[in-house]
C-alpha cells in the first residue's frame, strides 16, 4: 500500500520550459547556453550549483567570469525563473487533497538556490504560500548535494523520511530518474512534462 509520495518539482508540480530559460542565459551572454543546460542534467557551473559544490554566491561570480561583466543575485534569479513556465492550480489543489487522504508528501528535486528563493517565498502559488504549504518534507539537489538519478539521493531520502520504497511511488517527468528509483523497488510513475497527471495519479495509487 502506497503510504507516501515524492515528487519532482520542475516537469510535475510545475510546468519546464527549457528554451525560455536557456533564451534568459543567452541574453545574459552565456554564448553555449543550450550546451551547459541540458533539460534534465545541467553541466558547468550550472551542474555545480545544483549538485552543491559551489553556493549561489560562487555561481553569481564565475557567471560574471563567464560573460564578462559583474552580475547581480536578481540577474541570476530572473535567468532561471526563465524555466518557470506555468504552476497549474490543479496541481497544488491536488496536493492539498492528497495531504487530507493520508498521503505523507516529499519533494525531491533538481534545483538551485536562484529557483528555490522564489519558490520558499510567499510569491509561489500567488496567494502567499509557500511550497512548503503543500509538503511535508523537502529535499533539494544543492542541499543534499547530489543530483537526481544519483542512487544516494533515494538512499538519503528513504533513510531520512524513515520509508520503505515498496510503500513509496516517485512522480518524475524524467525517464532516468524513474528508472533509478524503480530499480531500488520504488513504485513510480512519469508523466510528461506539463500534462496533466492529477486524475491519473490515482491509478498508482491503488
Amino acid at each position: 500500500m502506497i503510504k507516501n509520495i515524492l515528487f519532482d518539482l520542475g516537469g510535475v508540480i510545475m510546468t519546464l520550459s527549457h528554451p525560455d530559460g536557456v533564451k534568459r542565459f543567452k541574453e545574459l551572454g552565456v554564448k553555449d547556453a543550450e550546451k551547459q543546460l541540458d533539460p534534465y542534467t545541467q553541466t558547468g557551473i550550472f551542474g555545480d550549483l545544483e549538485e552543491g559544490k559551489i553556493t549561489a554566491e560562487e555561481f553569481r561570480l564565475a557567471l560574471g567570469e563567464m560573460v564578462g561583466r559583474e552580475v547581480s543575485f536578481a540577474e541570476c534569479k530572473h535567468c532561471w525563473l526563465g524555466y518557470r513556465a506555468d504552476l497549474p492550480m490543479r496541481n497544488l489543489e491536488v496536493l492539498k487533497q492528497l495531504r487530507k487522504e493520508g498521503y505523507r508528501l516529499i519533494l525531491l528535486s533538481n534545483t538551485n538556490p536562484f529557483m528555490m528563493d522564489w519558490a520558499e517565498s510567499e510569491e509561489f502559488d500567488g496567494m502567499g504560500h509557500s511550497i512548503h504549504h503543500y509538503f511535508d518534507a523537502t529535499y533539494m539537489s544543492y542541499r543534499v548535494k547530489t543530483l537526481k538519478p544519483s542512487e544516494y539521493f533515494f538512499s538519503y531520502v528513504l533513510e531520512k523520511e524513515g520509508i520503505k520504497p515498496e510503500e513509496t511511488l516517485f512522480v518524475d517527468d524524467g525517464p532516468r530518474n524513474v528508472a533509478m528509483a524503480a530499480e531500488m523497488g520504488i513504485h513510480t510513475f512519469c508523466p510528461e512534462n506539463g500534462s496533466d497527471w492529477t486524475n491519473e495519479i490515482y491509478n498508482y495509487l491503488k
